[in-house]
Order: structure tokens, then C-alpha cells, then sequence
């Protein structure tokens, strides 16, 4: 992303972030268990159609479709072969979408998930995870990225390698942990707090920090909050619509979006989050509602 684009984005007062990915393909048909990147390269069109309802809705931001697709998860789908033309079509269908959107500038972020490999136990070294995240930010910034969303992370050292690895490219990077673990359910699944992980990350370069998933946006105030309190860096805050539950085997969030969105401009208020959208549950409802609300800021 240009000097002159990263102005544009952060002198905006709130940027408005795009809602669920994988959620929102089970809601329009995708069998539960497929593999949703995989859809960049066998169904392209609703690929275009998710995002898409996402920048219709008003988002200023819109990820990629490639949560899981660094080699290590991918290639337990049988399809690391195909690492780079997925993530750089999934980029390239994302570009489509915010180039033909014409209410507003629209951004594109390349998406960024766990590799699934555990640092801490020692299966591979630091540098094959830093690899692995280099592949696939190589792949998404020819595709036409903006800047790199690291999504949904419990370890901030393997989230480091994929901020050091898209910065070598110079991009633009958010990263965010997911806080639903330990007794009050302020840690990441490794035991991160919001303050080491704030700090941690903000060490290896990156612009942005925050939250995303786990949980209801209700968790997110002392989460943010926390955060703030150890980094002049901006917060990012990606929430559940609230927990999920099974009825008759499908997967449900009753969250509404104005109870979402009235929480989220508060957020925005009371936590001084600069990044604001949703997670698994939230569609394009969520994002529309939450637009209204930041235009009458």
C-alpha cells in the first residue's frame, strides 16, 4: 500500500471492516468441512459474490479468502501445489470487487491464519513458519493486496513471523489474537495476554493490533481496552455475533445486528478502537447496520 493510501485509510475516524467468511459460505450452500480457499479456484464466482456483498454493505475494508492457505494447511487438503494461484486469485477477486466499487475507496487485505503448527513444542523452526507466511503474503501482494490482516492467532510468536515476513514486502499489517481462554477468558489459547500480545506484536512491526473471534463483542471492551493501554498503535476488533449453538445440526449466532452494532459504536466510543467489523455469525446485516451507524458519527 502507498504512503498516500495508508493516509487516506487511517485519517478516516472509524474504518469499517468486512464481516464472516466461512460462515457466510455455509449460509449460502458450502457443505460444513470444505475447505473454503479451495473455492477461490472452484467456485470463483461466489468467492466474488461473498466479498462482494461485503463492499456493498460499506465496508472500507475486505479480506481475502485465504485464511487457511499457507503451505502447511493446505497441504493437508492435498492442495499446497496450488498455494500461490490460490491466494493470488483470491487477492485478484477481492482487487475486482473494491476497483468496481464506487461509494467509496475500498481496501484489500490479504488474510493471514494459524498454520496450525505449534511453535512452542518445537515441530519446526521459526524460520519455516517465517517462510511459510513469506510464500503466501508473495502471492496475495501479486494478487493486489492493500495490506495483510493476521487473523485469529493464540501464539504471537509464530504471528511475529507472518508481521516480519509481510513487512519485508512492505506491506501494511493488522494481526489479532483470539482471547477465549484461562478463567476470565482474556488469554490466547497459548496463555498470551492482551498486554504481551499487544507488545509483542507491536515489536515485530506491526501497524495495527487487536482482537478477532472467540467470542461476543461484549468480551471485546477490556480486551481493547487492555491493549490500549500499552500501544499507541491503532485496535482492531473482529467479533463473534455472540456464541454460536447447534439447532437441528446447523450451526446458529443470535446475535442481531443492532444489538451488534449499537456494542460496536461503542467500542468505537468508550475503547477508541479505529477498526471495527465482524466475525463468524455476522454477514452483510451486521456491516450494513454498523455503516449506518458510523456515518451519523
Amino acid at each position: 500500500m502507498s504512503n498516500a493510501k495508508i493516509e487516506t485509510l487511517l485519517n478516516k475516524r472509524v474504518v469499517l471492516l468486512d464481516g464472516g467468511m466461512g460462515t457466510e459460505f455455509q449460509r449460502r450452500g458450502v457443505p460444513a468441512g470444505t475447505h473454503p480457499d479451495l473455492l477461490n479456484l472452484s467456485n470463483p464466482e461466489l468467492v466474488k459474490e461473498v466479498i462482494g456483498s461485503y463492499a456493498a454493505a460499506g465496508s472500507d475494508i475486505v479480506l481475502t479468502n485465504t485464511f487457511g492457505a499457507t503451505r502447511f494447511v493446505l497441504e493437508k487438503h492435498g492442495a499446497a501445489d496450488k498455494l500461490a494461484e490460490i491466494n493470488r486469485r483470491s487477492a485478484e477477486i477481492a482487487r475486482e470487487v473494491a476497483d468496481a466499487t464506487t461509494e467509496r475507496e475500498v481496501f484489500v487485505f490479504g488474510d493471514m491464519g494459524p498454520t496450525g503448527v505449534m511453535l512452542a513444542l518445537g515441530e519446526v523452526p521459526e524460520s519455516a513458519i517465517y517462510d511459510a507466511y513469506l510464500e503466501q503474503a508473495t502471492a496475495l501482494k501479486e494478487g493486489g493486496v492493500d495490506g495483510i490482516a493476521v487473523e485469529t492467532s493464540s501464539d504471537p510468536q509464530e504471528s511475529a513471523q507472518a508481521v516480519k515476513a509481510a513487512k519485508s514486502l512492505g506491506l501494511f499489517v493488522a494481526v489479532t489474537g483470539t482471547f477465549d481462554s484461562g478463567k476470565k477468558k482474556d488469554r490466547t489459547m497459548m496463555g498470551a495476554t492482551p498486554e504481551k500480545f499487544a507488545e509483542t506484536l507491536a515489536a515485530a512491526g506491526a501497524d495495527v493490533v487487536g482482537a478477532n473471534c472467540g467470542r461476543g463483542i461484549e468480551g471485546f471492551f477490556e480486551i481493547c481496552r487492555r491493549m490500549k493501554a500499552v500501544t499507541e498503535l491503532p485496535i482492531w476488533a473482529k467479533s463473534n455475533a455472540g456464541l454460536p449453538q447447534t439447532v437441528d445440526g446447523v450451526t446458529t449466532y443470535s446475535q442481531t445486528p443492532e444489538d451488534f452494532a449499537d456494542q460496536a459504536i461503542r467500542l468505537v466510543e468508550e475503547e477508541g478502537v479505529k477498526f471495527v467489523g465482524g466475525c463468524c455469525g455476522t454477514n452483510p446485516d451486521f456491516i450494513r447496520e454498523l455503516r449506518s451507524r458510523i456515518d451519523r458519527l
